[in-house]
């Protein structure tokens, strides 16, 4: 097998809607994407608004993604993502000069998106297995808390 990239997605994120709190399954943090776009070979558009991620914290500090978005192509199709994946800082990569952008692999970062859409141009989507690789850039504006970018492959036959 292969990975053929697919896309890069990015959003920007609002400041936490809240912590849920402890709960049996660790500390939940609730976070939205206020709007974003997308582009690949064959996808382009934008994110629509309300979708975002509800991350558990283990014991450990590792986020545990819970990744909800919907896409709509220029074409007007809607497309739905819906991912899992892991978030945690790794010791052995040296920290980034404070202002430096993230560049993908400065954190540990990686989900399994899977897509679903009703919409016939698009439907190949429903039919891949695809994984991402993720960067965050903090952002110093009221009600945001970050830039998320993802870049997604699919996984393809050899």
């Amino acid at each position: 097998m292969k990975l053929e990239y697919l896309m890069e997605y990015s959003g920007r994120i609002q400041s936490p809607v809240g912590e849920v709190g402890v709960g049996p399954f660790g500390k939940r943090e609730i976070y939205t994407v206020a709007y974003g776009s997308f582009e690949g070979p064959r996808l382009k558009g934008k994110l629509l608004p309300g979708g975002g991620d509800a991350a558990l914290v283990d014991t450990d500090g590792v986020l545990r993604l819970d990744l909800r978005l919907t896409f709509q192509t220029d074409d007007g199709a809607h497309i739905y993502l819906q991912g899992n994946g892991v978030w945690r800082s790794d010791p052995t990569r040296p920290s980034k000069p404070e202002g430096e952008p993230a560049k993908y692999g400065d954190m540990y970062i990686m989900a399994t998106p899977r897509f679903e859409t009703g919409d016939e141009r698009y439907k190949w989507l429903n039919e891949i297995v695809c994984v991402g690789e993720g960067k965050m850039n903090a952002v110093a504006e009221e009600g945001f808390m970050a830039d998320i970018s993802w870049r997604v492959y699919a996984v393809v036959n050899d």
